[in-house]
């Protein structure tokens, strides 16, 4: 016989502490299962330099809003690991590290069963918040690329120094390609960008930070039912940074540094790599959505809108790549919730969870961390806490 609680929590980050902050405040029974440590996805699909993109004011857990020194800077890793940590203990979360949930099903004498690797436990209610990050996201080019090349994706990637000797070829240009592209460029290796269509967004405008903007113009809190492209959920983060204090980061500002942007990674043939022709149009793309950005948050301040964007410049014409100038191809495409654990029909052929604001068809079933699991804002610190108390309030 296993284990019976009233609710179990899977994941101790910031989904699954808010629920538990949530779940304590209403003396409900509970445990926080965690394959690792607190926080055990920032540990492990992080770079060394990595640092926060939105600033330290927007650590917003529920009871626990920043109150540090520096609410307009940027905290690197160790400073959110830390952050989490405390939180936990601010409120002596029942976590239990270590522990990892293999399967979920419903339990022969109603709610559901819970397989970990120290035994099963059966529970009226579970809570999955185990995140959007478990899975980096597969590109059937990684498999196609000539035997002998060093690849790694950016959730293995760690420092330069683990980088074998050459240059560099980093695929995407989402946030966590330009911030990997920018580290390389740190310690003098040579990098090549291929730039996709993902956006950026500037650091700041007028003298006030991005997020800043975003919250008061009501962009973090518009709702998933207002989407209308159909790979919105699934689309890059626009690239930005909050290191050295946070400034801009994507293909131009990384131009300026040294990089070499090429177009999208098309295949290998021949010892080479293959880039597209779509250079130029992905960088104008970048530049038109920053420009509208700036356009939105004027229009909303009542204030005469900035200039236009800039014309597109002068860019390198590099189609292809001898493959034996290249020390490594780091592959920045992105990662994937992984729920290929839950023995349940509650998910839809892309993987995603099938819910309305967490809560599913299955009494007592629910999730909580995903993006856009009801607002723009919905797995980051300044908004995860809002859904896990609409989800324990439903639950119970």
């Amino acid at each position: 016989m296993g284990e019976r609680v009233e609710t179990v929590v899977v994941g101790a980050g910031q989904a699954g502490l808010s629920t538990s902050w949530y779940l304590t405040r209403r003396g409900i029974e509970h445990v926080v299962l965690e394959r690792g440590q607190v926080g055990q996805e920032w540990r492990q699909a992080r770079w060394d330099s990595f640092v926060l993109n939105t600033p330290n004011w927007a650590q917003q857990l529920p009871g626990f809003a920043y109150d540090g020194p520096a609410p307009d800077g940027f905290a690197p890793l160790a400073e959110v690991i830390s952050y989490l940590e405390d939180y936990a203990a601010s409120f002596t979360a029942p976590v239990r590290e270590g522990v990892a949930a293999t399967s979920l099903r419903a339990a022969p004498g109603g709610g559901y069963r819970l397989e970990t690797d120290s035994g099963p436990v059966d529970a009226r209610s579970v809570v999955v918040a185990t995140g959007a990050y478990q899975r980096p996201t597969p590109s059937p080019l990684r498999e196609a690329a000539p035997p002998g090349v060093f690849q790694q994706h950016t959730a293995e990637y760690r420092n330069p120094a683990e980088v074998p000797d050459g240059a560099v070829l980093v695929v995407g240009s989402g946030q966590s390609g330009c911030q990997v592209a920018e580290d390389l460029l740190g310690a003098g290796r040579t990098v090549y960008l291929s730039v996709g269509a993902c956006p950026w967004v500037p650091r700041s405008h007028r003298g006030r930070d991005l997020v800043h903007w975003m919250a008061e113009i009501g962009l973090l809190d518009q709702t998933v039912d207002t989407l209308t492209a159909p790979n919105a959920l699934v689309a890059c983060n626009p690239a930005v940074s909050g290191t050295e204090g946070g400034h801009d980061c994507n293909p131009l500002t990384l131009m300026a540094r040294g990089a070499v942007p090429v177009g999208r990674l098309e295949g290998f043939g021949g010892g080479r790599a293959l880039f597209g022709d779509d250079l130029a149009a992905n960088v104008a793309r970048g530049l038109e959505f920053e420009a509208g950005l700036r356009r939105a948050f004027d229009e909303h301040a009542g204030l005469p809108p900035a200039a236009a964007p800039p014309e597109v410049p002068e860019l390198p014409d590099v189609r292809e790549l001898d493959l034996t100038d290249l020390g490594a191809i780091v592959w920045a495409t992105g990662f994937r919730p992984d729920y290929g654990w839950i023995e349940l029909p509650v998910l839809d052929p892309t993987g995603r969870p099938l819910h309305r604001r967490g809560l599913t068809d299955f009494p007592g079933l629910a999730f909580v961390g995903m993006h856009w699991l009801h607002k723009r804002k919905s797995s980051l610190f300044i908004g995860v806490g809002e859904d896990a108390e609409h989800v324990v309030e439903q639950l119970f």
